[in-house]
């Protein structure tokens, strides 16, 4: 008698999730659900581009329903996790109850506001294709409300904006919108001479692009400032009031656009025992991914604190290729356990480090190389065209760029704001 596929459950549908499913694909004896409260799977890394009305929300999303249409043994569950329930085997959602013989959590992280509460009501995140596109919105409308103003102060509060954390995603945002300014915002608002000029860039450390190499710190402060972006080191923003950044040491930035990526931290998961919990509130797990204190509970990506590989005795960072890597060895390792054999641990290989600056301008920290300019610029276009699911979207985003780079004038600056119609 055959025996039943094990029902297998994978919560989130980022690089760690999806890369996870592909490696279980038409293998029969697993029936893999996907839950996610999305119904489609998109690409962090260039959502600072939708922010920024460079490339549209389509050209790095995919919905999980077309991804699985070849898949006969996966199947996609639209809801949201409130409880895990390890001695039951099922997990709670807001559309229902699901079983599972094995669980991988992969939901990721979200943003980390240090406590401070006025910023966390009050900044723009940008973890979501819904959060980019209400930082679109958001700067399109201060933008159109400065050019009705005639008064000096209320035109630099609306111009003026605050990005908080000098990382590879602020450093990316800083830059854009300085293009943005340098090269749009002079064509369709003649009335703004000088938007580059409004955009602060500000990181508690001593210098941008922490993780990174020296030579990629330096660039990246060159070309920001050359571009006109104020960067301000060495000092941590403390609180958001009345439309006021408020600095550590007390001096103030005036803004209606306070842009939040300044840390991470690991989504809460009710359920799981207190013991299973690390720091910056990540899911503890072995070699093989297997959470601390259970069985038949697997975490991969950002959500998971592994510090059995001796390259990274701290835990792994938070980066696309470790959560891609771990999902994929999950996969390979149920596989494995089904013919029986035995795990493999995770190690993982760094692929190097990128960040783009401006047109033209990035930085590439590579195993045993640098590049800066417009090499490095180059390898991180093909860097993020590669991974992205579906061909149409490498080619319309490819056009995109395109498109964008050699016009200086990418048609994407639309104002969308649905409405709920009301009950009648």
């Amino acid at each position: 008698m055959a025996q039943a596929p094990r029902k297998v459950v994978v919560v989130g549908g980022g690089f760690g999730g999806v890369n996870f499913v592909k490696k279980l694909a038409n293998d029969d004896r697993f029936q893999v659900t996907l839950v996610d409260k999305n119904n489609y799977h998109f690409f962090p890394p260039l959502l600072y581009q939708v922010a920024s009305s460079f490339i549209e929300p389509s050209n790095i999303s995919y919905p999980f329903r077309r991804m699985f249409q070849k898949m006969r043994n996966c199947r996609f569950f639209m809801g949201s996790l409130l409880r895990v329930n390890p001695d039951e085997n099922t997990i709670e959602t807001d559309n229902g109850i699901l079983p599972y013989d094995i669980l991988v959590l992969a939901v990721g992280a979200e943003s980390n506001f240090f406590g401070l509460t006025n910023v966390q009501a009050k900044a723009l995140p940008m973890k979501s294709i819904d959060d980019a596109l209400l930082l679109r919105n958001q700067l399109l409308l201060n933008m159109e409300e400065a050019v009705r103003s005639n008064d000096p102060e209320v035109r630099a509060r609306l111009l003026n904006i605050v990005i908080a954390g000098g990382g590879p995603t602020g450093v990316e945002v800083a830059g854009m919108l300085a293009e943005m300014g340098r090269y749009i915002a002079q064509k369709e608002y003649p009335e703004i001479k000088d938007l580059t000029s409004h955009i602060y860039l500000i990181d508690a450390g001593s210098a941008l692009l922490g993780p990174m190499s020296t030579k990629a710190q330096r660039e990246a402060l060159k070309q920001l400032e050359r571009l006109g972006v104020h960067v301000i080191l060495n000092k941590a923003v403390k609180d958001y009031v009345d439309g006021n950044v408020i600095l550590a040491d007390d001096s103030t930035i005036q803004t209606h656009a306070l842009i939040w990526t300044s840390g991470v931290t690991g989504r809460s998961i009710p359920g799981l025992s207190a013991d299973s919990i690390g720091r910056g509130r990540r899911v503890i797990v072995d070699a093989n991914n297997k959470v601390q204190g259970t069985s038949n509970i697997y975490a991969i990506g950002d959500i998971c604190f592994q510090t059995s590989d001796p390259a990274y005795p701290n835990g792994h960072p938070q980066l696309a290729q470790v959560a891609i890597q771990q999902g994929t060895l999950l996969g390979k390792n149920l596989k494995r356990v089904e013919d029986g054999k035995n795990m493999l641990s995770f190690f993982y290989y760094n692929k190097g480090s990128l960040a783009i600056i401006s047109k033209y301008k990035a930085v590439a920290d590579l195993p045993k190389m640098f590049f800066k300019g417009f090499i490095a610029w180059f390898i991180w276009l093909f860097a993020h065209i590669i991974p992205l699911v579906g061909f149409r979207n490498k080619v319309w985003l490819a056009f995109s760029w395109m498109f964008a780079f050699l016009t200086n004038n990418p048609t994407l600056r639309l104002i969308i704001r649905p409405k709920k119609k009301e009950a009648s």
